[in-house]
């Protein structure tokens, strides 16, 4: 049976909304990622199959198959394809699912799985432009009313019993997790420097994340106020405890990441090292209003597709959209939290929606080769109820 292995995964540092990232187009900040996963690989970019691009808001610049116009702008051959998915949150990891699974049935070779999402170029549903995108059976099935996704993060609040304190120190602990990985150094096999042009002209190399708070406190983060509270809301949701603030939710973010994908013969063919392995695929939908508790089944299934107990993962990354999804997702697994986002996750990091699972990936892939780790799982929570998660193993 053919294997798929990564033997190389690499991104952009992450930019905060409107921060140095912010003058760059999407298809360039792509490119850029992409053109130095071919170099640092050394492969001949015509053997890639394919290259399969998550991105959530297909509209603007990130129109009309950025994966491709990321490829072509970025002088790549023109005979390898690319194209761009939408699964939500989780499009770059579903990206990396899809080229693996195409390695596997012998469709691919070669593929490359990436992301890219600039979120203060192109807005957060901006792709809506007020348009209704549920349609009258899906608004007729959920009468009660489809929500946010703040007030989902609320419903897990409610039904898990999570509480402010709780939330707080988990985006406490990430911030202060990600400025010590960034302080040790941790990032530096990761991440490609991008030039990036100042205000002053001046041109610069963007390498460290930069929505790290490191002066950040539990007092700050108590002093914040609930983001998604409001009169009409809380007399609609009687029973949410209002505990989801900008502080302990994700942050909106620019960012690109991508992996090499192969088989271990065609690794060798190549003159490359196999250096982690797919070893368990899952998918899961849950209800489209509470929306964000998809991780919890998708990680069950993950375990039971690859024999495997909680116990036996060295490393997760459960993307922390809002802190309320990881504390759920804690509560029924019984993961130890010391392994959990161990390098800080989007709270501290930021989460720039279809660049995100690459960019997850590509920090547990380095974490465990760093840390001697054996086995990874890395969940998303997505929009509409769903979720990825995926089980990795490194090799040597």
């Amino acid at each position: 049976m053919r294997e798929a292995v990564v033997v190389e995964a690499v991104r952009s540092a992450v930019g905060r909304r409107s921060g140095k990232l912010a003058g760059v187009h999407p298809a360039d900040l792509l490119g850029t990622v992409l053109t130095g996963l071919v170099e640092r690989t050394g492969i001949d970019p015509a053997v890639v199959d394919d290259v399969v691009t998550g991105c959530v808001d297909q509209v603007g610049e990130q129109a009309v198959n950025v994966g491709r116009n990321a490829w072509l702008g970025a002088g790549l051959p023109e005979t390898v394809p690319a194209t761009t998915i939408d699964r939500q949150c989780g499009s770059s990891q579903q990206a990396a699912h899809f080229a693996a699974q195409g390695v596997i049935a012998g469709a691919y070779d070669v593929a490359i799985a990436c992301g890219v999402e600039s979120m203060t170029r192109v807005p957060m549903l901006s792709n809506l432009n007020g348009a209704n995108p549920f349609g009258n059976g899906m608004l007729a099935r959920y009468a009660e009313g489809l929500v946010p996704q703040g007030i989902s993060a609320e419903m897990i609040a409610a039904r898990w019993g999570i509480t402010r304190e709780e939330c707080d120190a988990i985006a406490l602990e990430s911030h202060r997790r990600a400025a010590a990985a960034t302080d040790a150094g941790a990032f530096a096999d990761e991440i490609l420097p991008v030039k990036v042009t100042l205000d002053d002209g001046s041109v610069e190399e963007f390498s460290a994340d930069e929505g790290i708070r490191r002066t950040t406190s539990a007092d700050k983060l108590a002093g914040l106020a609930p983001a998604f509270y409001s009169d009409a809301l809380a007399e609609r949701y009687a029973d949410l405890p209002w505990v989801v603030t900008a502080g302990n939710s994700s942050q909106i973010s620019d960012g690109a990441a991508a992996l090499l994908i192969t088989t271990r013969e065609k690794a060798a063919e190549l003159g490359l090292t196999p250096r982690w392995r797919f070893t368990a695929f899952a998918l899961a939908g849950t209800d489209p209003v509470t929306m964000l508790t998809g991780p919890i089944p998708a990680t069950r299934k993950a375990l039971a597709n690859a024999v495997m107990t909680v116990d036996e993962i060295d490393h997760f990354e459960v993307n922390e959209a809002f802190a309320t999804v990881v504390a759920a997702w804690l509560r029924e697994t019984g993961a130890d939290p010391a392994r959990v986002n161990p390098r800080g996750g989007a709270i501290a990091l930021g989460h720039p929606l279809g660049g995100s699972g690459a960019r997850l990936m590509t920090t547990m892939l380095h974490a465990l080769e760093q840390t001697g780790g054996r086995f990874g799982l890395q969940t998303m929570c997505e929009g509409g109820g769903l979720a990825n998660a995926t089980i990795i193993e490194r090799l040597g």
